[in-house]
């Protein structure tokens, strides 16, 4: 999550439809030994994602993309456990399924764990606690990225836990969560919400910020914010 907030989000990665009428079997009109298209591969209850490679920012931690398949239905329950608190978030698959999709498959990877949120902004238009880099703010994914999941209405209250990107459909591993409010364009995926532990973010932005080098209230948290775990229950 960049600061060049205006950028807008457009596609969603979702292509899965039900084959209309496709047989393996040879068609009766068919000549001898033809046999029609085969039906392409469908799912029910999920739907196909595109997770790219991007050579140009390799993984920085041993990480597999996601299967293409993504369930659509259900929620997931998922614990940061912080050294400042547990947070707990809801996140839902029918909304946004290849979003919670990924971010199940890099917890249970263990990509989050031992990692830090590198990024704390507390102004007028944007309070958020930003995480999922490996390194620092906006460097270190998983080594692809993935599109958006939008519908153009998004809003971004306290509570809300959205993905960060680099512009449309850069979604990697990078998310925030908002502690106060997000007066933003509806540019970044919505994919859950903090059910337990806001006062865990109000803790954390308590403790203050190291000043950015252009905005006193954008930079990291005074004290260092590490997740120690991530624990997923669906």
């Amino acid at each position: 999550m960049r600061t060049r907030w205006m950028v807008p989000a457009l596609a969603i990665a979702l292509a899965a439809t039900l084959p209309s009428g496709v047989a393996n079997a040879a068609s009766p009109t068919a000549k001898p030994g033809s046999q029609a298209a085969p039906a392409k591969p469908w799912h029910p209850g999920k739907v196909r994602c595109e997770f790219i490679p991007t050579p140009e920012n390799p993984a920085a931690k041993p990480v597999r993309p996601p299967r293409p398949w993504a369930k659509k239905r259900g929620t997931v329950e998922v614990t940061l456990k912080t050294n400042f608190g547990d947070i707990k978030i809801r996140m839902d698959r029918r909304a946004t399924p290849c979003t919670v999709h990924n971010f199940v498959s890099l917890a249970r990877q263990r990509f989050y764990n031992r990692t830090q949120c590198w990024r704390l902004t507390n102004s007028a238009r944007l309070g958020v606690l930003q995480c999922g880099d490996i390194y620092r703010a906006e460097e270190g994914g998983p080594g692809y990225k993935f599109d958006d999941e939008l519908t153009g209405k998004e809003t971004y209250p306290r509570g809300t836990v959205a993905m960060g990107n680099w512009g449309p459909d850069t979604n990697s591993s990078q998310f925030f969560m908002v502690h106060s409010h997000a007066n933003i364009p509806p540019a970044y995926t919505v994919f859950g919400r903090v059910t337990k532990g806001l006062h865990v973010l109000d803790r954390i932005v308590a403790g203050g910020i190291i000043p950015g080098p252009t905005n006193p209230q954008d930079g990291q948290p005074k004290h260092p914010v590490k997740i120690h775990k991530v624990l997923v229950r669906h």
